[in-house]
């Protein structure tokens, strides 16, 4: 069990500063800001974070500043959750993890390179919450359970664990009920998934789909998911990530679609049978543009 959480004095960043809030909300164990002593990096009892030179899950140490400079982008908060089996579901979900790895390894700088934008505007995503958040820690040097900023970060790390929890179940439970479908159009197929209506219904379908499409990297070849309709008997069909080939705002006039969005991202049908479900999609299809990429 562990009975402490050491990091780094001074200046505090957002890896370490998550990091910490992930060991908070799984040990719930006070957080004390200074150097190690050899006899805590050797304890699995004291979890050091982003210092110590050591990368030893077993004994609960977690620092990356000793990797080699071609060592992949990597910070505090990669290595407590890989430790705790949650890397690569972060990783897909969390679309903050692989900038801050970029941040914390690189600078900002070489990230904001990485990001292909200006380094200004590294800065202007930075918000009051964020530099609050920071100075207040950087500025603590112990940080006991019950203390107001040790439980506004056990609810950050709550919040993030709990996400990546759902996120899995979703994944699991799309995995078990999805159908993969590739609906023949003319000289084109267009690909689908779709989640069938179960009881009980899995909280929020779209996104369970989605998740489980991003989980087995099918991004570049679905075009549109089909899932229940949380509001009534029938089902919901949407262009995945905006997929440039579909409308549907094309068959709002349709009698059994009952809403179709004016941008044309989804609507909303009554129909359940598989035949007529895809016949919307076509109806919603525009063929792809001679030599463009249909996906770009």
């Amino acid at each position: 069990m562990v009975r402490t959480i050491l990091t780094h004095p001074g200046g505090a960043h957002k890896d370490d500063l998550l990091a910490v809030c992930v060991l908070i909300a799984k040990h719930g164990v006070p957080v004390v800001r200074r150097l190690p002593t050899d006899e805590e990096l050797a304890d699995p009892q004291v979890a050091v974070v982003d210092i110590g030179g050591v990368h030893d899950p077993e004994r609960m140490n977690f620092d990356h500043h000793h990797f080699p400079r071609e060592h992949a982008p990597t910070c505090a908060l990669s290595l407590v959750l890989e430790h705790l089996g949650l890397y690569e579901d972060a990783l897909r979900f969390c679309d903050w993890l692989e900038t801050a790895e970029w941040f914390d390894s690189r600078g900002p700088n070489k990230t904001a390179q990485w990001l292909g934008v200006s380094r200004r505007a590294v800065s202007q995503l930075n918000s009051p919450i964020d530099i609050t958040l920071l100075r207040r820690f950087a500025r603590t040097t112990e940080l006991p359970p019950g203390d107001t900023l040790y439980e506004y970060m056990r609810f950050v790390g709550e919040d993030l664990l709990e996400f990546l929890r759902v996120a899995r179940e979703r994944i699991d439970f799309a995995a078990a009920h999805v159908e993969r479908w590739s609906i023949a159009h003319g000289d084109e197929v267009i690909e689908a998934v779709f989640l069938p209506r179960t009881d009980p219904l899995v909280d929020e379908p779209s996104t369970a789909v989605g998740n489980y499409i991003r989980a087995n990297e099918l991004d570049s070849t679905i075009a549109a998911i089909v899932y229940p309709d949380r509001r009534g008997a029938g089902y919901g069909i949407g262009r995945y990530e905006d997929h440039p080939q579909l409308d549907f705002s094309k068959v709002e006039g349709e009698a059994d679609v009952h809403f179709a969005h004016k941008s044309g991202f989804m609507c909303k049908t009554s129909a359940s049978d598989s035949t007529r479900l895809k016949a919307l999609i076509v109806g919603a299809w525009s063929p792809a543009k001679s030599g463009a990429d249909p996906v770009a």
